[in-house]
């Protein structure tokens, strides 16, 4: 079987017409406004579509792949679109909502998740990031995924509790190591997350029919969930 390997279009960031990418800053009170770039959110998108097939289980044609080949083909799809998005990030920073909207936004923010193999362009892209959720132009909650992506292949506590790890006995998601337990749903609602408790629900649920046949031959008939204020 020959494995399909994904090989790196140098996309031409250059040549776009459709510019300038940058807000360029002329004095305090002046903003020249940036114009939507509809190629690099139309090549955003393409590649965020194919970095959820191999961020996904196997399904269609790569069922049968060997384990070895499946991890091959996502270690090419997930270092094929880290090495254009660094060209993205060199060129115009982290690609805001004005420039790629928000679903270009949340494209490129979305392959970054993917970087784990490179926590140093993760943390770089957390930077650029961090400038345009201040002028709300980045989306507050994918910041705080990518926060504790980053502490988290960093081994460090994470600060939002979006990273999880599940209970083996019974399939309960349970957060990765907290910083500052206490106040993470303060924390998660000034970004606009839902309660740590809702959310450990329904990865628990998504995780339960994800694995349903194995869960119910282990004798887990239902998911384990958290009651209001356990």
């Amino acid at each position: 079987m020959k494995l399909e390997i994904l090989l790196l279009v140098m996309f031409p960031l250059a040549s776009c017409t459709n510019e300038p990418a940058h807000v360029s800053v002329q004095s305090s009170d002046e903003i020249t406004p940036v114009t939507f770039n509809t190629v690099l959110a139309t090549e955003l998108a393409r590649r965020a579509e194919v970095d959820q097939t191999a961020a996904w289980i196997p399904e269609g044609k790569y069922k049968s792949y060997s384990l070895e080949n499946w991890q091959q083909y996502k270690d090419s799809v997930f270092m094929t679109n880290q090495a254009f998005l660094a060209i993205v990030l060199e060129k115009h920073g982290f690609p805001g909502i004005d420039l790629v909207g928000e679903k270009g936004a949340h494209d490129f923010w979305l392959m970054t998740q993917h970087c784990d193999f490179n926590p140093d362009f993760q943390e770089e892209v957390l930077v650029e990031m961090k400038a345009e959720m201040k002028r709300a132009n980045a989306s507050k909650s994918n910041y705080a995924y990518l926060v504790d992506r980053v502490r988290k292949n960093r081994g460090q506590k994470i600060i939002y509790g979006t990273q999880v790890r599940y209970n083996k006995a019974t399939g309960q998601a349970m957060s990765q190591p907290l910083e500052d337990s206490l106040n993470v749903n303060q924390r998660r609602a000034e970004v606009g997350l839902e309660s740590l408790e809702d959310y450990l629900n329904g990865m628990t649920l998504s995780h339960f029919e994800m694995n349903k046949e194995n869960m119910l031959k282990r004798g887990i008939q239902e998911p384990k969930l958290y009651k209001p204020g356990e």
